[in-house]
């Protein structure tokens, strides 16, 4: 028999640079464990190429298995990546993987590290990945033209490389990568599971890992079945038309599998002037401020890239959960941060465009259910109104308040409710509201006898939200029910105070600050609430006490949370107790005590030995 002539040839990689590796390494994948959804991008293009030729008549053979193969072997530390794609020729593989065409290792970087499209069927760079995990790798490739010989491909990470003629007799291609001893924990076949099922998982090509097992004589051993890995077609890629809720819920479950049923989701669809499919969810949260960011998965057909979505989604919508597939967002070459760019401003306003749209349709056609779940979701919309404005403008329409009796209301159907009785001299309807009911029973209860309405404003944006909708809705002011006497709260007509000299006033101011906690600061000041009102009422003013909630949360207003504490101490002169006290200051130590110790316990204000002190006080002028 003749012996076979040898095709060998030698030669240097096309960089002038000593080693373009390190580069790679270093500077174009700086997470290593994303090898492997390059080299299996780079399969699933080779694959739909195939499909095209096929479908267009130019490939009129039988395509056959169109799967793509993971192979791992645990002791030997081998990985292979196999495709029944297009193949490549012995020119085609010196240009996408011999000839990277720079001049240095500068240049390579100027050249890719904006690169924009074009990334998944790159195959020199997709391939390249290989090396950050391998001492080497090679390739095996048969073209699928006719004639062509197959073609072995051999690199040990240096610019040195060999091509030769392989025995591949099949169509495709076989990438093999001997894994370095620092990469030993990819050659754990748990470890690759974990990464098809991150990147992998909705790539558009069926990927075998494996045989599916089955319990049996105790233990768990192979079938003859494929174990594929991946969904073809995941729900985002459907018509939103032929889906069920049980379908949306059921992928919900499958992307996230402790979480509870979602409220409300978004299926995203649009192909002009950019394409973007998707699915966004509102999560149920039981606590309000615990929620998970980074819950969006950003995918590049069907490729998962990553779940940073900050530049695309606005901040506000962060806080929802799903998926978000887009072969038009701008990423750079790695794909590891997406690039600035028209298209990602553009992507980020529509997507506000369809919450809005999906949110006031709820809200006309599904009240009640918006309603139930208000709750809920009333975070995700008071931050959305503070941060975004043109998400604040829509949102005015749907925005529900609710009252202290758990009733809901429009902005525009609550203002109806409440302008017959809550504008106050100054023609300013008065939106009176309480954080939290059991602590503010007895101010809730004295402006509901007023024939007053409350609102409860619990979440912990109320204090910016307030603010914000003081200036969106015109001739409107909010006051916390705690924050002044009922009286004051909505004032109809100017009120005549006692008249004291300036005297009488600093002695009323020192009587009184000598028996309140020294920790605080006190404005005293005197009023006539009428006889059957409290002796003195403690409040905090709404303006310095919403200012320092803004500040807790942030917002450049640090200056008021350094701020002691500051209230408001109103001591009722016609109240007949404080006659008494006024009358004979000597004598009435233990009631004036006892009067501002009942003012601080209905503020919650009245702990540790103070209020041991209250109590044997009450004891002793009970039995007197």
């Amino acid at each position: 028999m003749a012996k076979k002539k040898s095709t060998l040839t030698q030669g240097k990689i096309g960089v002038t640079t000593e080693n373009i590796f390190p580069v790679i390494k270093q500077f174009l994948y700086s997470d290593r464990e994303i090898f492997l959804r390059e080299l299996i991008a780079n399969a699933v293009d080779a694959t739909q190429k195939l499909k095209a030729l096929a479908q267009s008549g130019e490939f009129g053979q039988e395509t056959g298995d169109l799967k793509i193969h993971v192979e791992l072997d645990e002791d030997k530390k081998i990985l292979k990546v196999i495709d029944n794609g297009i193949g490549m020729t012995a020119d085609e593989v010196d240009r996408y993987i011999n000839q990277i065409a720079f001049s240095s290792a500068g240049e390579f970087l100027e050249k890719y590290k904006d690169q924009v499209s074009g990334i998944i069927g790159h195959f020199g760079l997709g391939f390249y990945s290989a090396f950050m995990v391998s001492e080497k790798v090679t390739i095996d490739t048969l073209s699928w033209k006719e004639g062509e010989k197959a073609v072995h491909w051999e690199c040990d990470g240096s610019p040195e490389y060999t091509m030769d003629d392989s025995d591949k007799t099949d169509r495709g291609t076989v990438i093999t990568l001997y894994l370095d001893k620092d990469a030993e924990e990819f050659a754990a076949k748990g470890k690759i599971e974990q990464l098809l099922d991150k990147y992998c998982k909705f790539m558009p090509v069926p990927i075998v890992f494996g045989k599916k097992t089955e319990w049996k004589d105790g233990k768990q051993v192979d079938t003859d079945e494929d174990n594929i890995v991946n969904s073809i077609e995941p729900l985002w890629t459907r018509q939103p038309s032929d889906l069920k809720d049980e379908d949306y819920i059921s992928f919900y479950k499958a992307l996230y599998p402790m979480q509870e049923d979602p409220m409300f989701w978004i299926h995203l669809n649009v192909d002009y002037p950019f394409t973007l499919t998707g699915i966004l969810y509102f999560p149920k949260i039981k606590e309000r401020m615990a929620i998970d960011r980074n819950k969006i998965q950003l995918y590049c057909n069907q490729m998962f890239v990553t779940d940073h979505v900050d530049n695309i989604v606005p901040d506000f919508l962060t806080l929802l959960h799903g998926v978000i597939d887009s072969p038009d967002i701008p990423l750079n070459v790695s794909r590891s941060y997406l690039q600035s760019d028209s298209n990602v401003k553009k992507i980020s306003t529509y997507i506000t465009k369809k919450v809005a749209d999906r949110l006031e349709e709820i809200f006309k056609t599904q009240r009640t259910q918006l309603e139930e779940k208000w709750d809920n979701l009333k975070l995700f919309i008071e931050y959305g109104m503070l941060s975004d404005e043109k998400f604040c403008e829509r949102a005015m329409a749907f925005t529900l308040l609710k009252n202290t009796d758990g009733k809901y209301f429009s902005l525009e159907e609550y203002r109806k409710a409440i302008e017959g009785e809550q504008t106050d001299k100054d023609k300013k309807v008065v939106y009176l509201y309480a954080t939290n009911t059991e602590d503010q029973y007895p101010y809730i209860e004295a402006a509901k006898n007023k024939g007053y309405d409350v609102l409860l404003m619990d979440c912990e944006l109320d204090s910016h939200f307030v603010n914000l909708l003081e200036m969106k809705i015109p001739d409107t002011r909010f006051a916390r029910v705690d924050s002044s006497s009922v009286d004051n709260l909505i004032l109809k007509e100017e009120r005549v105070k006692p008249e004291m000299t300036e005297e009488k006033k600093k002695e009323l101011s020192d009587m009184f600050k000598a028996v309140l906690p020294s920790e605080n600061e006190y404005n005293v000041e005197a009023d006539n609430l009428g006889e059957n009102a409290s002796p003195i009422l403690i409040t905090q003013s709404e303006f310095m006490r919403r200012y320092r909630e803004m500040s807790a949360l942030g917002g450049g207003l640090n200056f008021y949370g350094n701020m002691p504490k500051s209230y408001d101490v109103t001591v009722n002169m016609q109240n007949p107790v404080i006659e008494k006290i006024m009358g004979d200051k000597e004598g009435t130590s233990d009631l004036l005590h006892q009067v501002v110790d009942l003012a601080l316990l209905q503020n919650g204000m009245l702990k540790g030995k103070a209020l041991a002190e209250f109590i044997q006080r009450s004891e002793s002028l009970l039995g007197k």
